[in-house]
């Protein structure tokens, strides 16, 4: 069988969506199908990632225009141009990822979607909404959007025409035929409330190879990070770790009101772009790695840790906290969107209320102060990662998925 993957680029530093398609890429390929991606930017060398032929001038003059009126994509038209590619033409089943920010118009998609059965997978509320991927509180997607509480969440807006954007996707929808996986039951149930529901949903779960990340020892870890060892490490990773939807500045909040016995005992862990204004913010001491995109090293920085936090404001998923899981490390964060499925409340870690700094400070010192609880939250976490959120399930999953759609 041959899949052809689509997303805006195969850099998974842009985002965990393009990280999640090409682990299910090169994980397809070793169990034998004849996995491809076409994508709009193209940052490898890889033979089987190809980019999509665009006209950048034709696409730049009409982005002027409509980015003026408030919408985001419709201008990126070189998606019409998608079923010419000689890699969509030789696909069994096209599957797309998220398509966005600015590559694809999704007004292509009836066009794409009569020619080849697809699977569109969401890894946030794009889809879903009349421009943002984290739609907060608004429940506007429900009927319509309109009147945008929040235009500057990404992918932000210069004005509010949310309500055509969700008209004219919702138009689309209709004259398309696809299948929708979502990664989490929450946002599988969103899937269906809204004006995706005519349309086939499933929930199929990320996974992770179980071999990579996996529980190392605590104390090499340790050394090869230049990590103290006698200190308690609190680990926070995200590709920025100041956009407003991680919660940094929750994050900030919470340990300042950490106790004083913890707080000089502590070494804050950063994964990710901006680690400096985390550090700023707080008198405990900070090891900032920057972006990690080997895998290894991620597991290395997870075994090292004895507590993952993520402040999260909004969440499909939750993809580092599932890589925390399979480290054995347990996980403090806020009960939002889909963390709700792989942070569970006395087995793997600890659930705060949302905005609620004094509540996460709870979580993590209950579980600093606790090393028993701690230690069995571990071996919960490293149990259910494996028997629920495998790679190898996912492609299984996957696979009977997409023999289901080509039939």
């Amino acid at each position: 069988m041959r899949i052809l993957h689509l997303h805006s680029t195969d850099n998974s530093r842009a985002a965990g969506g393009v990280l999640v398609m090409t682990r299910l890429h090169e994980e397809l390929k070793r169990a034998g199908l004849d996995s491809r991606i076409l994508c709009g930017t193209k940052t490898s060398g890889a033979a089987d990632v190809s980019q999509i032929r665009r006209n950048v001038p034709l696409e730049g003059a009409l982005r002027r225009v409509t980015a003026q009126v408030g919408l985001n994509d419709i201008h990126a038209v070189s998606a019409f141009g998608v079923p010419d590619a000689p890699e969509f033409q030789a696909a069994d089943v096209l599957h797309i990822h998220g398509p966005h920010p600015n590559f694809f118009s999704y007004l292509a998609l009836p066009k794409l979607t009569q020619r080849k059965p697809t699977i569109f997978t969401l890894h946030d509320m794009w889809a879903l909404t009349g421009h943002c991927a984290v739609s907060y509180d608004c429940e506007r997607w429900r009927t319509g959007c309109g009147k945008c509480p929040y235009p500057d969440a990404t992918p932000a807006v210069r004005r509010d025409a949310t309500a055509l954007d969700w008209r004219l996707k919702r138009w689309s929808y209709a004259r398309s035929q696809f299948h929708v996986t979502a990664p989490s039951r929450w946002l599988a149930e969103r899937a269906r409330q809204s004006m995706l529901g005519h349309l086939p949903v499933h929930y199929l779960p990320h996974g992770l190879d179980m071999a990579v990340y996996e529980p190392l020892d605590k104390a090499e870890c340790r050394r090869i990070l230049q990590l103290p060892a006698d200190k308690l490490v609190l680990m926070f990773a995200a590709v920025r770790l100041n956009q407003r939807s991680k919660g940094g500045d929750l994050l900030i909040k919470a340990l300042q009101l950490l106790p004083e016995r913890l707080r000089r005992r502590m070494v804050l862990l950063l994964l990710g772009e901006n680690a400096q204004e985390l550090a700023c913010a707080t008198d405990i001491p900070v090891v900032g790695l920057g972006y990690i995109g080997n895998d290894h090293i991620k597991a290395i920085a997870y075994s090292a840790a004895d507590l993952y936090v993520s402040p999260t404001r909004a969440e499909a998923f939750g993809l580092t906290l599932l890589e925390s899981m399979a480290c054995g490390t347990p996980l403090v964060t806020f009960n939002v969107g889909g963390v709700t499925e792989t942070v569970r409340p006395g087995e793997t870690g600890y659930l705060a209320r949302p905005e609620d700094p004094e509540d996460l400070c709870a979580g993590i010192t209950a579980l600093l102060d606790d090393d028993t609880a701690r230690l069995r939250a571990g071996e919960r976490c490293r149990a259910i990662a494996v028997a629920e959120y495998s790679l190898e399930l996912q492609v299984q999953r996957y696979l009977e998925l997409y023999q289901q759609v080509a039939a």
